[in-house]
């Protein structure tokens, strides 16, 4: 072979690894689209028996304590007392019936927000984005991870009722150290089930969402009373599935 085509040869061999250099990381991103949108298909109608939030704080719980378990128990949406779905709509997302996933004015006040403060410290997120969240991905704090929550979002939106996305949020929602879900929740705080919550129950549920393992050990905060009894104001104006 002659030295021309050695060249030739060698500097198609380079054009072929430096494709698959820009190539390489685009389909794997693709790759981990089409996984998280089979996931939302399978969970469309399959109950979910752990999820992304859960193993990572099960796995924190079981440094310290190897026979750690996880408080959590599923319940049906009709299970669930119809004062709690409308005081987390009021408190997280009060127009959850109304978009398609993400609310766009809630994102650009915690982007202005973030950059008077220099950093990510709120993400205006929809109950859907939450669950996206939840569901699949970690709880760092940081743009790429708001991007590929809002992917999830609109998946979820697209595949999904509203009705199963919040029978879903009430359901693997974090409410203190190694609680889960409505029913859990419920009987941690008040020793009764998601069915029987009251309004007052269920708006201090709801309240306790943004930091609950912060209100896990502060049950009793000024502020906590005062957004509890807000809340409770608002149920009756939350739009529900």
């Amino acid at each position: 072979m002659s030295k021309t085509r050695k060249a030739a040869g060698s500097r198609k061999a380079s054009r072929g690894w430096v494709k698959w250099i820009f190539l390489g990381p685009l389909l794997l991103v693709l790759l981990a689209q089409l996984y998280f949108f089979s996931m939302v298909c399978w969970y469309a109608y399959v109950n979910p028996g752990s999820t992304s939030f859960m193993r990572q704080q099960l796995s924190e719980l079981r440094e310290q304590n190897p026979d750690a378990r996880l408080k959590h128990q599923w319940v049906p949406y009709e299970r669930i007392s119809a004062n709690l779905k409308r005081a987390v709509v009021a408190s997280e997302d009060s127009g959850f019936a109304a978009h398609g996933g993400v609310d766009w004015e809630a994102l650009e006040k915690a982007y202005e927000r973030n950059n008077r403060r220099s950093k990510v410290v709120g993400g205006g997120s929809t109950i859907t984005q939450q669950l996206a969240k939840n569901l699949f991905l970690s709880g760092s704090r940081s743009y790429l991870r708001k991007g590929q929550e809002m992917i999830i979002a609109f998946m979820l939106e697209t595949v999904m009722s509203k009705r199963r996305i919040l029978e879903l949020y009430l359901n693997v929602v974090e409410y203190g150290r190694g609680v889960f879900g409505a029913e859990a929740a419920a009987r941690h705080y008040f020793r009764t089930s998601a069915a029987k919550l009251s309004p007052s129950q269920a708006a201090r549920l709801a309240v306790m969402l943004p930091n609950p393992r912060y209100y896990d050990k502060h049950r009793s905060t000024s502020y906590l009373e005062r957004r509890t009894a807000l809340i409770q104001r608002r149920m009756r104006f939350a739009d529900l599935p």
